[in-house]
């Protein structure tokens, strides 16, 4: 298998050296695990809103790792967020080819990507890209929540 964390890392590289990345964006990184946000998504910790994968020993083990969308328990009123934030993008995400919208818990949808892929860090920026799509989404969720 190719380097891992190589591959997270050239990935971190082209989300920063995107068109889009100085609006606001923000990526957590610890070797194979990356999390993507905007700064105002209660994330400076890690545990608000984020766009996230990984792929450890267990992934490694069962040849395949998530992509994720979680709103954690800094993600002020989660529940009524989760809930909105559905509402309102859940059909689209349904849409989406392999992703499961989830709503328990922190959440909101995964897709499971096989390990064997092919171009994994292209197939890796594609994901982060498609999640992209939902920041006004995500942003207009937590305005709604704040009043």
């Amino acid at each position: 298998m190719k380097d891992l964390k190589l591959i997270f890392k050239n990935f971190e590289k082209t989300l920063r050296n995107s068109v889009w990345f100085d609006d606001g964006w923000e990526i957590y990184n610890r070797g194979v695990y990356l999390q993507l946000y905007k700064s105002n998504w209660y994330n400076q910790n890690q545990g608000g809103v984020h766009f996230e994968t990984y792929i450890e020993a267990p992934q490694i083990k069962k040849k395949s790792f998530p992509i994720c969308f979680h709103a954690e328990e800094e993600c002020p009123a989660q529940q009524t967020f989760i809930s909105r934030f559905l509402d309102s993008h859940g059909d689209e995400i349904r849409g989406w080819k392999g992703y499961r919208v989830q709503g328990d818990g922190y959440r909101v949808c995964q897709r499971e990507l096989p390990l064997n892929t092919k171009n994994l860090e292209q197939r890796l920026v594609e994901e982060f890209n498609r999640l992209r799509q939902l920041e006004t989404g995500i942003d207009q969720a937590l305005q709604d929540i704040q009043g």
